[in-house]
């Protein structure tokens, strides 16, 4: 249980605006975004989401637009025009993830939120997400692998920097995903193969 419950924010969007480029997305929220919309990564770049670096790698993440610098899939009305697949730094806020030897936990960011007086709700129904321990798995398996990506370009030059960025955009975002088939089974997949082209079973 955590006190995260914002009565559906009550038209509250402060937690949609003002972000930067720190709602970074992974390959689950682009299949989300993507292939479960029907739309290919080229075409989430044109209205939504943007590329940056994040600590030496190049990672998607939402578009924050306008003067109120806003997400741009916030409606006029201050609504998510994308909720039901919205990603899942959005799905965990005002949650956070801890690292730790080979898993995380969470911990409650206390001042993150602005509704006042919120209500204690169970961490797995608040996160909303299908078979949660696959996607426990998953999210520790992602951010393991950008660990050691990061460690990669740390001992490489520019132009490995570079390539690996390349690379990896082409396998995980790029590469469209079926929306018919399980996600973390090609996302699997996926990693198997880079891993073994990269080396890192070696």
């Amino acid at each position: 249980m955590a006190r995260v419950g914002c009565g559906d924010c009550a038209g509250c969007s402060a937690c949609c605006r003002g972000m930067g480029d720190s709602i970074l997305l992974d390959p689950l929220d682009v299949y989300r975004l993507a292939a479960l919309r029907d739309k290919s990564f080229e075409e989430c770049l044109a209205e939504g989401v943007e590329l940056g670096v994040a600590e030496g790698l190049v990672l998607p993440h939402l578009k924050m637009i306008g003067a109120e610098e806003q997400c741009a899939y916030l409606t006029p009305q201050g609504r998510c025009s994308i909720h039901p697949l919205r990603p899942g730094f959005c799905r965990l806020f005002p949650l956070g993830r801890y690292y730790e030897n080979g898993t995380f936990r969470y911990f409650l960011q206390v001042k993150e939120c602005k509704k006042p007086n919120r209500t204690k709700v169970k961490v797995g129904k608040w996160i909303d997400t299908p078979d949660l321990a696959k996607n426990r798995a998953f999210v520790t398996c992602w951010h393991d692998f950008l660990e050691d990506c990061r460690e990669l370009v740390g001992q490489g030059d520019d132009a490995l920097g570079r390539n690996l960025n390349l690379y990896l955009l082409r396998r995980f975002y790029l590469a469209p995903y079926e929306a018919g088939r399980d996600f973390y089974g090609q996302f699997y997949e996926r990693m198997d193969l880079v891993r073994k082209e990269l080396g890192m079973d070696a």
